[in-house]
């Protein structure tokens, strides 16, 4: 199983968006100061996640909302789930 996930940092006023296997690993990683855009703040939550069973579909649907670079459709994605 695999994660498409949006994490959000009220700090920064800014969304992360990736794929893991392990989603509270993952989160507890982003903040923990590791290398990489996260580093910068680290009061990251989950505020939504997508599931897949073929890796290959996640990686599409994580490119397809990197794309967006939109944080309205961001907003919607997320108002979306409820």
């Amino acid at each position: 199983m695999y994660f498409v996930y949006i994490l959000y940092s009220a700090q920064l006023d800014q969304y992360y968006i990736g794929l893991t296997k392990n989603i509270s690993d993952r989160l507890r990683r982003h903040n923990s100061k590791s290398k990489g855009f996260t580093n910068r703040a680290n009061d990251w939550k989950l505020v939504y996640k997508e599931y897949y069973k073929d890796k290959l579909e996640a990686m599409k649907r994580e490119r397809q909302i990197k794309n967006w670079k939109s944080k309205n459709l961001l907003e919607k994605l997320i108002s979306s789930a409820g």
